[in-house]
Order: structure tokens, then C-alpha cells, then sequence
């Protein structure tokens, strides 16, 4: 595998942590849309996801387990949208820390020790104000109870992910940093427009690296967004602007909406095609987002391994 000249080693305060130490020896693959998943399972409409912790939780393992025999080696739990913010529409914000640690603990059992795990994280669907009607204490609180439970149950790395607002993403950094000890990546969703890559709240890559890391994030980059090729672009970038741990999960291609339902196309072919410009720009994590499933992992584990 070539290294950009960019690309850095192990960086300070790694200490003994076992992710960091990981990390700093060479890239690792990441699993990809558990959601996506539990969707083709026959998840109910109007059904979060992450109620199959409790309900189903034999399917959310078999799930984990899919991408860790993918050749995914950081797994990520389900539990993307648990905080109790977001649960309030579905009537469980009282089972947010529940629901947490039940889908971390799934991941620690059915996976083997040697398996990283990442407690999953998203935003709360809601605006800040004065554009929306959250302050930052409730933020701050809703992601210190997530980050409580996912660590009780056993993850490895807190990911707070597919972010747009740097103001709520920040608050759950700093929510994490506060009360664990765990490593935090960060990674925001981008698109590419006429300004460039910018979030849907109009962050540009460079703001956003400079305050992620500024709040302690280990590792930053971006998931979700409009499929591998702009991903590409957008490391590219990013890449240029810092030379610490980046993290890079696109979606299997740009959604299209089919008989109703959101689909995304692109082949676990076309999805792995792009990895080696990835690795040449020394991305230390890559893995999938929506649409990206255990054949889509698959690929990419292959051509991570053909470039080592």
C-alpha cells in the first residue's frame, strides 16, 4: 500500500488505549448499515431500529455478525438514533440507556474479543436554538447518558456520526470526553455543491476539522453523504488540511427512491473500486453507511488486504 506523505503515525496521547494502539499500525475496515439491515429484516413502519436490542436481539447479533465475517474488524452497534431525544418520537425516551447498553453488550457477546466495537451515535433530529427548540444542556445531557450506557455495555470507541450542526456535534464530544475514557471518532456528513463540500448546515471541511479536533477527537472525516466517488474528492481534502486519524463511510451510492422506498444502488464492486485512492491517501478507517451491507464489506476487506 502506498502512504501519502501526509499520512501520520501514532500521535500523542494514544497511551495504552487498545483501539488507538490498533489504529496506529495500519488502516482497519468498519462494518457497514445495520440499519439497512434490520429494514430488509422487516422492521415495522413507524418502528426505530433500535428497539430489536430488546425485542429481537438474536437478529441484531446475527446482524454484527454478518460484517465481522465480511472481514469487518470495528463493528458498530445499534443504536445510532437511542438518544432519548430522538426516542421521544417513538415514546421510549425512558428506555434510552437500556436500549444503549443492550445494543453495545449484543455487540461484546456475540463477537469475539478480538473484534473492535463502536457505539454508534446520531444526531438528535431535532435544531438547537434559536432555530430550534433544544438548548445545549439538553444535547449535552442526552449524549452523557448515551455515552454512559454505550461504555457500560462495552464499546471500545464512542462515533458520533452522520452530523450536519457543529454546535450539537461538539456538545456530544464534549459529552463523551467528560464521562468516559474512551476514544471518540467524529465524523460529519458532507455534500458537494457550488461552495464546495459542506454540510446540509453550511460546515466546510476545514472549519470542521479544526474544532473536532480542537474538542478532542481522535479521529474525524465524514460518513453517509452521496456515495464513494465524493467521498473520494472530499478525503482528498480533508486530507490535505490534516494528517492525523480520518475515518471515511460512504453509502452504497446516491439514494434513489423506488416504489417508494429509499434504495441504494451501487454493486459491492463499484463500492470497492475506490478504496486503494483511499488507502494512498492514508484514510486509517473506511467501512460502509446506508446501503452498504455484509457483500459490500466484503469487497472492501478484500481490497484493503490486496493493498497491504
Amino acid at each position: 500500500m502506498k502512504e501519502s506523505k501526509d499520512s501520520s503515525g501514532p500521535g500523542p496521547g494514544i497511551g495504552s488505549n487498545r483501539f488507538l494502539l490498533r489504529l496506529a499500525r495500519g488502516p482497519i475496515v468498519s462494518s457497514g448499515a445495520v440499519g439497512t439491515l434490520i429494514q430488509d429484516r422487516g422492521l415495522t413502519p413507524g418502528e426505530t431500529s433500535e428497539i430489536w436490542n430488546l425485542r429481537r436481539p438474536q437478529e441484531v447479533a446475527a446482524i454484527y455478525r454478518s460484517f465481522y465475517q465480511a472481514g469487518a474488524e470495528l463493528i458498530g452497534t445499534n443504536t445510532f438514533g437511542a438518544n432519548r431525544i430522538k426516542l421521544k418520537r417513538f415514546g421510549l425516551a425512558d428506555q434510552a440507556y437500556q436500549l444503549n447498553r443492550r445494543g453495545a453488550e449484543i455487540a461484546r457477546q456475540a463477537l469475539p474479543p478480538s473484534c473492535f466495537i463502536f457505539g454508534s451515535a446520531g444526531p438528535t433530529g431535532e435544531l438547537l436554538a434559536p432555530l430550534g427548540p433544544l438548548t445545549d444542556e439538553e444535547v449535552y445531557q442526552a449524549f452523557r447518558e448515551q455515552s454512559l450506557a454505550l461504555a457500560e455495555g462495552g464499546v471500545d470507541v464512542i462515533c458520533f456520526r452522520t452530523m450536519s450542526d457543529l454546535r450539537e456535534i461538539l456538545l456530544a464530544i464534549r459529552a463523551a470526553k467528560e464521562n468516559t475514557d474512551l476514544p471518540v471518532i467524529a465524523t460529519l456528513s458532507f455534500s458537494l455543491g457550488q461552495r464546495g463540500y459542506r454540510t446540509m448546515m453550511g460546515v466546510a471541511p476545514a472549519t470542521a476539522i479544526s474544532e473536532l479536533r480542537q474538542a478532542g477527537a481522535e479521529v474525524v472525516g465524514a460518513n453517509c453523504g452521496q456515495g464513494m466517488e465524493e467521498m473520494v474528492g472530499l478525503m482528498r481534502e480533508m486530507r490535505e488540511l490534516d494528517s492525523g486519524y480520518l475515518a471515511a463511510q460512504p453509502n452504497a451510492g446516491r439514494p434513489e427512491l423506488v416504489e417508494g422506498r429509499t434504495v441504494y444502488a451501487q454493486s459491492p464492486e463499484d463500492f470497492a473500486a475506490r478504496v486503494p485512492e483511499l488507502l494512498y491517501l492514508g484514510i486509517q478507517i473506511i467501512g460502509g453507511c446506508c446501503g452498504a451491507g455484509p457483500e459490500h464489506i466484503r469487497r472492501l476487506a478484500r481490497a484493503v488486504e490486496a493493498a497491504g
